[in-house]
């Protein structure tokens, strides 16, 4: 699977904060839609937030265009 250009670290702080909540971390990889859902619910009561945290930690999270972000 092909790697993203998005960076892990910044995707990993932006999820951590208390940005995650508000979906920040979907908007930077382009995950638009899914990003403003996760604002409007709060990050889905901050399960999906944390979620998406753990995922991004593994290495197993994905950018709008379906590439793994890594370090």
């Amino acid at each position: 699977m092909e790697k993203s250009n998005k960076k892990w670290l910044t995707a990993l702080i932006l999820s951590f904060s208390i940005l995650g909540c508000w979906g920040l971390h979907r908007f930077y990889v382009g995950k638009t839609g899914t990003a403003i859902a996760m604002l409007l619910t709060c990050g889905g009561c901050g399960f999906w937030a944390f979620y998406d945290f753990i995922m991004i930690i593994l290495g197993k999270f994905t950018d709008a265009e379906g590439k793994l972000i890594q370090r």
